[in-house]
């Protein structure tokens, strides 16, 4: 078995989302005179690679320890939607992904390969990141994803404003995994996959470890 990482690594100039405070990773037991070399880390939940619960936009929704194991692992379907600034992916590019390939199953995962990954660490990778319309929000929705994927900072576009697929999607059940990694080095439509996150009780997110199994 092979693992392919999707992760990207988190340190204290990797960029985050505007309004969040930036990593902070602080010295505390030094091996000289401790014993032992450790960190204190700080940082927002929602930094790097991570994932959504139901709970970061739906105050009845599941929080991040109480995401079910089996949404954790999988198969995901990976479809390639590379977009500019802004752009969105609708309905209709999912309609027909589903119709060249196969019908997307209730529960299960869908990934999204934008192609903004390449755009890390410019001035713009938050305020033009492609995201989902709301129709193909609400098509996902209807059809009981279970965890939307996206190499994008965001499922919602850049300028999309009140975060309308957040709100559906999260209304729904499903959780998100943003800021995905080296999707661009799988080919196929589909992947299996291992997304997960730290078990903190009652947060509305969590930095995953992604990794495809090749």
């Amino acid at each position: 078995m092979r693992l392919l990482d999707l992760t990207l690594d988190i340190y204290e100039d990797l960029p985050v989302f505007p309004g969040t405070p930036p990593v902070r990773m602080l010295p505390w037991n030094m091996l000289q005179h401790d014993g032992y070399n450790s960190e204190m880390l700080f940082l927002s939940s929602h930094v790097g690679t991570h994932m959504d619960a139901p709970y970061h936009f739906c105050d009845d929704g599941l929080r991040i320890h109480q995401i079910p194991m089996e949404r954790l692992a999988g198969e995901a379907a990976l479809l390639e939607t590379r977009r500019g600034p802004n752009g969105r992916i609708t309905r209709q590019d999912i309609a027909e992904w589903e119709a060249g390939h196969h019908t997307i199953a209730r529960g299960s995962a869908v990934v999204f390969r934008t192609g903004w990954h390449d755009h890390l660490g410019r001035d713009d990778y938050f305020a033009a990141n492609p995201g989902l319309s709301e129709d193909a929000a609400e098509y996902l929705a209807a059809r009981g994803v279970g965890l939307v994927g996206t190499d994008s900072p965001s499922i919602d576009a850049g300028d999309a404003g009140s975060f309308p697929a957040h709100h559906i999607l999260a209304r729904s059940g499903a959780v998100n995994v943003e800021n995905l990694a080296n999707l661009e080095r799988l080919e196929g439509e589909s992947f299996r996959y291992v997304m997960l996150p730290l078990r903190i009780r009652d947060a509305t997110a969590s930095p995953v470890r992604a990794a495809a199994v090749l």
